[in-house]
């Protein structure tokens, strides 16, 4: 790697936060895949703000990051840990399955858009609050309870992103990624992280995506995370930004210095960005 990973990362100036939130803590994590570091992270925290950016040029380790945190790649050695206001050292994530850390209260979306090409649209939005239980042949008959207890709550997003059919099945590229992160919202969770969330959503879907996730994180204390290349999400949505390279957080501080800092110009945005 061209830099030291393990620096500490630069700042910028300090920026208010909000209040106690829930953030993970990242401690010592390495990943490398063929011999080659992908990730390697000594200390960063994220959630502090209610709505942070990881940004950084292809390659950098930002989607690999999010999935050691969810442990869906398991960590070559460090620590990942959930910390919620009040609670005493945090839970320790690392060593947990990925549904296990869902039903923590960290869920993520995914990069890839995906979704059940079987399953109408009501039942993929359900089957995301199903207990594991609930996928045993002798609870075939619980969905109706899981209707009940998430009803409403289904309704009001269906209704809000106007889909008027539920009982269809998701077609285009953008009711596939807008399903996912839905589905995502519907486990309520205190720390979201949104991995390219904007990709394959046309304008006005993105904007209202976007309004009802600052809700969220400004009403309900959700600390987001978000990954994005659409820099317009990140400069006009994030409170904090990261900025990684060559696996390393290697810059953080307020949008508009890390947008104007000349390593972030020179390593990812062009002088275009700047002032822009």
């Amino acid at each position: 790697m061209a830099s030291d990973p393990r620096a500490v990362a630069a700042a910028g100036p300090a920026v208010n936060t909000s209040g106690e939130r829930p953030t993970i803590r990242i401690e010592s994590a390495v990943k490398s895949f063929d011999g080659r570091v992908v990730v390697d992270v000594d200390e960063l925290t994220l959630g502090k703000h209610p709505i942070e950016g990881l940004i950084g040029p292809n390659g950098a380790g930002k989607t690999t990051l999010l999935r050691m945190i969810m442990h869906s790649i398991k960590l070559d050695r460090g620590k990942v840990t959930l910390v919620e206001p009040g609670a005493d050292g945090g839970k320790i994530l690392s060593n947990l399955h990925p549904h296990a850390i869902a039903g923590l209260g960290v869920v993520k979306t995914n990069q890839v858009i995906q979704d059940f090409d079987n399953l109408t649209i009501w039942d993929s939005l359900l089957l995301s609050v199903a207990e594991a239980s609930d996928e045993r042949s002798y609870q075939i008959y619980r969905e109706g309870g899981l209707l009940e207890e998430h009803q409403e709550d289904t309704r009001w997003y269906l209704d809000h992103f106007g889909f008027d059919d539920p009982t269809g099945f998701a077609k285009s590229a953008g009711e596939k990624k807008l399903l996912d992160i839905i589905r995502c919202l519907l486990l309520r969770p205190k720390v979201l992280l949104l991995d390219e969330p904007a990709a394959g959503l046309p304008d006005d879907v993105r904007d209202g995506v976007m309004e009802l996730v600052r809700e969220k994180a400004t009403t309900e204390n959700v600390s987001v995370v978000i990954v994005e290349h659409d820099l317009d999400v990140i400069w006009t949505m994030c409170d904090y930004v990261h900025f990684m390279a060559e696996g390393s957080v290697i810059l953080r501080g307020a949008p508009e210095w890390i947008r104007e800092h000349e390593t972030v110009v020179e390593k990812y945005l062009g002088s275009g960005h700047v002032g822009g």
